[in-house]
């Protein structure tokens, strides 16, 4: 952890300077894998930001009991349980969204921003940083993931959340809905976030 540690540099950090996907390049499997809708970019966001709270507490309240040699599989147990909450609750809310996310929701178990913020701030900080920590992360993470989807959707379907926004004269640009489009809008975000940054 680096900087100023305020609870308000804790809460912002993640959504700008240390921002999880343009900056430390985190989680690129959801990212490059689920961002073709809006919808599901969200829904991705949200279900990783309610993960990263979640084990943060946990760990945090847990860290001066878990013993160093095990720390990490018990993380790694403590993310797993909060996924799984996470997977029923989507599979609940909309089974179209669910089989649409597919395996990449049992997948956040594995997130490196979530196991590398247990790792490297909630075992070592109290709840209330933990959470803030956590949170601008997520918020970060949402963010990013949504300004793809939102790229994505729109000049692969014309779309932005299933509404037509750029009529019926628009011609998709197939490639964005495909894998090499999420390649290439990743590619765009992170130059101009690291120009913006070199001007900042």
């Amino acid at each position: 952890m680096t900087g100023d540690t305020t609870a308000s540099a804790v809460l912002t950090r993640g959504f700008w300077r240390d921002n999880p996907v343009f900056v430390q390049v985190l989680g690129m499997c959801p990212v490059l894998a689920v961002t073709n809708t809006v919808e599901n970019s969200l829904v991705m966001g949200l279900a990783t930001s309610f993960v990263l709270v979640a084990s943060a507490i946990i760990v945090s309240l847990t860290r001066r009991v878990i013993p160093r040699q095990v720390r990490i599989a018990s993380y790694i147990l403590i993310i797993a349980t909060f996924v799984t909450m996470a997977d029923y609750i989507i599979q609940a809310v909309s089974l179209e969204i669910h089989r649409a996310l597919g395996a990449f929701i049992s997948l956040i178990v594995v997130n490196c921003i979530i196991l590398g913020r247990a790792e490297a701030f909630s075992s070592r900080n109290p709840v209330f940083k933990s959470v803030l920590d956590a949170v601008g992360m997520g918020i970060g993470f949402t963010f990013a993931i949504v300004a793809l989807g939102t790229i994505r959707e729109l000049l692969g379907s014309g779309t932005w959340m299933g509404w037509d926004v750029l009529g019926p004269s628009f011609e998709p640009w197939v490639i964005m809905v495909l894998p090499g489009g999420a390649f290439f809008v990743l590619g765009l975000l992170l130059f101009l976030v690291n120009v913006i940054g070199e001007r900042r």
